[in-house]
Parts: C-alpha cells; sequence; structure tokens
C-alpha cells in the first residue's frame, strides 16, 4: 500500500493503524489512525505529520488518535483525538479548533415523507427564511452584553428559559447543553461583539440545516433506534450542524497570541507554532478553558435557538403545534471541544477536534433516558451523500477516549472544489436527484459538493468496525441550507 508518508505505519488490525513513537524524535506515545485500507491510502500527508507532532505534546497520555474522517487542520488533523494528564499536560486552541463546540444536532418527527413532499419547496423556503445562514449572519434575538454573558454562562439553558425550547431538550444534550466553568471575564471584547448579534445563525462554510429521511432498509439496529425515536417508515428528521460563530473563533485567535507568548516562560516547544499550548494547571490555560467553555456555552444556545426556529417554520408550514409534529430532539453532541473526564480513576483533560464524544451503555454521562444503550452520535456526510446515527460503546470508553468520528472528512480543498464544480450546476443536479438546496452563495455550495468528501459509508463502516461506535440508521437528504 502506497501511503502518503515515509514513516513506518503498522497494522494493528483491519482498520486500526500505529505510527511507533520512535518515528519522529519526541514523540512521547505512539499515534494511532482509525480507517480501512483504501482511507488510509487516502489520507493526506498532514495528518501523518500532525497526528506525530501533537504525540510529542507534554503530558499526552496513551495515544495519539486520528479518526477515519481525519483530514489536515490547524495543529491537530481534523479528527484528532487527544487526552492530557490534569496535573502536568497542556490545553492547545489547535487542539478544539476555532469554531468551539461546532457541533450536531437532530430533532425527529412524526412526519413522513409522503406529508412532506408535496410541501418540500415551500418548507425548505421557509426554513432559509428563519433561519440565518451565510457569511457575517445575525440573529433575531437581540441581546444586552449583560444577557450575552448569561448565554456564555448557561448555554442551552438560557435559551429554554427564554421560551425558545423544551425542557426535555436539555435532558437530550450532551451536559444539558452547559459546561461548568465559564467565566465572561476571560473573553475579550472584540469576541464578545463578534458574537453578540449571532444567536440563531447557522454560519458559513460546510454548516447546514438538512432534512432527512429514515427508510426502514437504512435503520441498522432497530432497538435502540427506537429508543431515540427513530422508526423509519420514510420518517422525516432535521439535522443541524454549526457551532460558536465569531465568538468561538475570536476565543481561538486570542488565546494562540496569548499561548505562542506563554510557552516560551514555561519552557515548551512544539513541532508546529499552531500547536501553541500552555499548561493546563497554568493561569493562561484556566482562562482559555473559562473562555472556550463561554464560547461553547454559546453554540449550545446557538443550536437551541435554531432548533426553536425550525419548529416554527414546521409550525407554519403544516398549521400544526411541533408537539403534534412530534418534533422531539434525539441529541445534541460537541465536536469541537476539551474536556475533563475520568478514565480507569484518573483524570484526562480530553481534546477532541472534529471527533464526537461516543461513551457506551452505563456511562454516568450518559443522560439518563439512553444509559442503558449507549449515548447517540451523530455523523453528518455530504449533502449529497447523507448522514448516519449511531451509539457509543463501551469499547470506545476503553480505547479511544469515548471518541469517535464527526463526519465524512474533506479530501479536497475548498479552493479546488470550486475549480471543479459551479454551485448552480450542483444545485440542479441536486434537484434532478430530489434534494432541494437553498444557498446563500452559489460559490460556497461548491465548496460542499459530495466529490469533496470522503465516502461517508466507508469512515462509519471503519469504526463500526473497530467497536467504538456502532451504526444504527443511515439518514438520507431530501432538503439542505447551506450558508
Amino acid at each position: 500500500m502506497k501511503l502518503a508518508t515515509t514513516m513506518t505505519v503498522n497494522r494493528l488490525t483491519d482498520v486500526v493503524w500505529e505510527i511507533p513513537k520512535t518515528e519522529k524524535p519526541g514523540m512521547l506515545v505512539p499515534a494511532r489512525i482509525y480507517g480501512t485500507e483504501t482511507i488510509l491510502g487516502a489520507m493526506d500527508a498532514g495528518v501523518f505529520e500532525q497526528v506525530t507532532n501533537v504525540a510529542c505534546l507534554p503530558g499526552i497520555q496513551r495515544y495519539a488518535l486520528c479518526m477515519p474522517d481525519g483530514h489536515w487542520g490547524y495543529g491537530f488533523p481534523i479528527g484528532g483525538v487527544a487526552a492530557f494528564d490534569v496535573g502536568n499536560g497542556i490545553i492547545s486552541p489547535g487542539g478544539v479548533g476555532y469554531d468551539i463546540n461546532c457541533g450536531m444536532r437532530l430533532i425527529r418527527t412524526d412526519l413522513t415523507l409522503a406529508d412532506v413532499k408535496s410541501r418540500l419547496d415551500a418548507l425548505m423556503t421557509e426554513l432559509f427564511r428563519t433561519v440565518p445562514a451565510g457569511v457575517g449572519s445575525k440573529g433575531f434575538v437581540h441581546l444586552s452584553r449583560r444577557a450575552f454573558q448569561d448565554v456564555m454562562r448557561n448555554g442551552a439553558r438560557w435559551s429554554v428559559e427564554q421560551g425558545y425550547g423544551w425542557d426535555s431538550d436539555l435532558t437530550h444534550t450532551e451536559e444539558e447543553g452547559c459546561l461548568g466553568g465559564a467565566d465572561p471575564e476571560h473573553v475579550s471584547e472584540q469576541a464578545c461583539q463578534r458574537g453578540i448579534g449571532q444567536l440563531g445563525t447557522l454560519g458559513s462554510g460546510n454548516h447546514y440545516l438538512e432534512v432527512q429521511v429514515a427508510k426502514n432498509d437504512r435503520v441498522y439496529d432497530r432497538h435502540v433506534a427506537e429508543q431515540f425515536g427513530i422508526h423509519g417508515d420514510d420518517q422525516i428528521v432535521i439535522m443541524v450542524h454549526c457551532g460558536s460563530r465569531g465568538l468561538g473563533h475570536q476565543v481561538g485567535t486570542d488565546y494562540v497570541r496569548i499561548f505562542e507568548k506563554a510557552m516560551k516562560r514555561y519552557g515548551i516547544t512544539v513541532k508546529d507554532q499552531q500547536l501553541a499550548c500552555a499548561p493546563y494547571r497554568s493561569p493562561e490555560g484556566q482562562n482559555y478553558f473559562a473562555a472556550m467553555n463561554c464560547a461553547a456555552n454559546m453554540a449550545f444556545a446557538n443550536r437551541q435557538v435554531i432548533a426553536h426556529q425550525i419548529r416554527e417554520a414546521f409550525r407554519r408550514v403544516f398549521r400544526q403545534s411541533p408537539e403534534k409534529l412530534g418534533m422531539r430532539q434525539v441529541y445534541d453532541v460537541a465536536h469541537n471541544i476539551a474536556k475533563v473526564e475520568r478514565y480507569e480513576e484518573k483524570q484526562f483533560l480530553v481534546h477532541r477536534k472534529g471527533a464526537t464524544r461516543a461513551f457506551g451503555p452505563g456511562s454516568p454521562d450518559v443522560p439518563e433516558p439512553f444509559r442503558t444503550i449507549g449515548q447517540p452520535v451523530i455523523c453528518g456526510g455530504s449533502m449529497e451523500t447523507g448522514s448516519y446515527l449511531l451509539v457509543g460503546t463501551a469499547q470506545a470508553n476503553a480505547e479511544s477516549f469515548g471518541s469517535t468520528m464527526h463526519g465524512a472528512g474533506r479530501t479536497m480543498s475548498r479552493a479546488q472544489a470550486k475549480r471543479t464544480i459551479r454551485g448552480a450546476t450542483l444545485q440542479q443536479t441536486m434537484a434532478e436527484r430530489g434534494i432541494l438546496v437553498k444557498a446563500v452563495s452559489m460559490s460556497g455550495l461548491a465548496e460542499e459538493a459530495g466529490i469533496a468528501y470522503k465516502n461517508i459509508a466507508d469512515v462509519v463502516e471503519s469504526v463500526d468496525t473497530a467497536g467504538i461506535t456502532r451504526k444504527v440508521a443511515e439518514l438520507l437528504p431530501i432538503g439542505n441550507i447551506k450558508g
């Protein structure tokens, strides 16, 4: 097999590969990559360089990991997972990403494809009107500075208390939609100004709102699916992918600069300046953790407001209440975050950068409704191919710090995608295939063409075979809102 690296890569199983720590000076632990042989062979060279650079960071534990959707990113590869000792390890914005708590939310309904098909154009038009998308988009929620601080402290709870959602949404959200330790005092004025008007907005890039259908022959674990509220039978569901918008990006920018200076004081050297970091227990590390949690809470609140807007759009189009339409939330999960978690009676700071938490049955961090079966995992594919609902496993807790992939993963740069395909042509061909797309920008639409992404089925098969997640259902797109 020809790889994009000259490093030694050893096969551990059909879908787990390891780069020994002798392959690069400074590596403290081996690096592991998940994926089939085909996926590994298609990995870009940046993945191998970046995951082994991560393996050199102070306090790293066991392995530096990359999931099968992995590709080159900022500092860490997208799809990167690394756990650090909370006592002598570091925290790194490059291991979280600039879009802090970019994540996924899935809402199920009692509607079927037959109910929606004749009204799909009206529905997508109403969703496009109701949920602002695109670069710099502003939401309908107007906040004072004090109210925005409450959002940063309280996350999705704030949204529900304001009437933007149901209490059951919180019990079906990671950490009930609010991370502790958030302190707005450590968020810059510039970050606040960038985020204060963006609650309830999608943004741009690979963020989207998608109407999907769950078909009977694409439900792979009926028992778990039914526990999640998915029965198949051409059932309509809605998936949202977005994060903390300008607030998270500015928090990342601010603390990369702070950490670049702090590393000198703490005697830390890194293989790549994009891995700028500070000891987790240091004042700088704790300040970033507090600011990161603020941005994460804003993202939870953002997706909560969007869920409210989606329900209102459905109410107007179908002239029934969201309750009667059965629009209950399945789950909301982050995939750009650093969290303190316990494994084998020891605390670790787990960085997930384009990777999803995937806790198995019995974990106290899994919401009570799912504790006997495992945490829902929402994996977004490209807008042309569909997405997946999976479930976490005990093996993930034991092997991958309770982590799995988050999406399909890019194989083509945005610039190359725009050179390869025209957005208007893509929109037309997708409509001919029964997928109605509303987009703010045709060039932005071209960036997200299916050819720019890995085969989502291969990515999902990799983690299912590895045992760190089990596939539950495939969800096929019929309508998409793209920034």
